[in-house]
């Protein structure tokens, strides 16, 4: 057809392909750190059904755990730093405001007991 030519992708399929490609590294990597966080643990648990004794030591299973739990805290963090949404809404969040900005209000702090009408 004249007029017509296809010279390559939209914008807009571009940028999405982008967003799929950025989604999906994110997974990667939240799904690799939940892996190499949760396996102290498993093979701590291992280690100790394979020992009918029991004798591993306490500290071997407070690591586990430390390194398990460090996943629930950087994982909020990687999805901070990966996402455009979520990282506006947190800068959003923590702005500084100018003092002009900001309106200041009066409180009045009544005795316990009182009531206001």
């Amino acid at each position: 057809m004249a007029g017509y030519r296809v010279t390559g992708p939209r914008p807009t399929q571009i940028q999405s392909n982008r967003l799929q490609s950025s989604v999906v590294k994110t997974m990667i990597l939240v799904s690799a750190l939940y892996t190499v966080s949760d396996l102290p643990g498993n093979v701590y648990y291992l280690m100790l059904n394979i020992h009918a004794n029991g004798t591993l030591l306490e500290t071997g299973y407070y690591a586990a755990m430390f390194v398990s739990f460090l996943y629930f805290c950087t994982n909020p963090l990687i999805y901070a730093t990966k996402f455009d949404p979520v990282r506006e809404n947190i800068i959003r969040l923590f702005r500084c405001n100018r003092i002009s900005d900001v309106t200041v209000e009066t409180i009045v702090l009544l005795p316990l007991g009182t009531r206001t009408t």
